[in-house]
């Protein structure tokens, strides 16, 4: 997990961060310089500097920070270099995408079992997981000590779920249904709105699309 004292806003930029430095160490650059992370992610320098210090690591004047470092650091501070096993409750479209999704590993994150409790879905095979029935979940979680779930039922099954999983001794939930949930305090939820994200794509190409028209109007006259 992220070290609680890196401010959250921070953590939200470090898979940013994280995406450029991997790419730029791919094309064999061994430096980056804070201005360079701050054009590419449209932050200011100081910004970028505040977070990258948060993490223990500071740039050199003239040289920048260190490429390799700054990964190590970032996946460090993230917790994301020891694997953490999460599962998911819902064989939909949704929930079989992110089982067979492989990318979650460079996170630290590894999708160890999925379930579901429609009988036309269990036994269907995912990726190398196989859908298993809900009802096995809580010996699953007690014999493989799991703390993150995911969640990716309808909305109208979403809050059973949660208090279910809660139960079982889940302590992370990462909520993909269209539904706010109430979890106790002891318990961590992240959701993840798909309708907010495209709400705000879709304002935003609207004003663009303002903007270019306005422009091109100014330009006729």
């Amino acid at each position: 997990m992220a070290d609680e004292r890196i401010p959250l806003p921070s953590v939200r930029r470090f898979p940013s961060y994280l995406r450029i430095l991997m790419q730029r160490k791919d094309a064999g650059e061994k430096t980056i310089s804070a201005t360079t992370l701050a054009h590419e992610l449209g932050l200011t320098a100081i910004q970028v500097r505040k977070d990258l210090a948060s993490t223990g690591i500071e740039g050199r004047p003239k040289i920048g920070f260190s490429i390799e470092e700054l990964i190590f650091s970032i996946t460090h501070s993230l917790g994301w270099d020891n694997a953490t096993e999460a599962l998911i409750i819902g064989a939909g479209n949704l929930g079989s995408a992110l089982a067979a999704y492989g990318g979650f590993s460079a996170y630290g994150l590894r999708i160890v079992a999925i379930f579901d409790k429609d009988p036309q879905k269990i036994g269907k095979r995912i990726g190398d997981l196989v859908v298993q029935p809900l009802e096995s979940i809580n010996q699953y979680i007690k014999s493989n000590r799991v703390t993150i779930a995911v969640i990716t039922v309808p909305a109208n099954q979403a809050q059973a779920t949660a208090d279910m999983l809660v139960k079982c001794g889940i302590r992370g939930i990462w909520n993909f249904a269209p539904k706010n949930l109430k979890v106790p305090d002891d318990v961590v939820m992240q959701r993840t709105d798909l309708a907010a994200s495209f709400a705000v794509l879709s304002v935003m190409l609207r004003r663009k699309y303002r903007e270019e028209t306005e422009g091109e109007e100014e330009e006729s006259l």
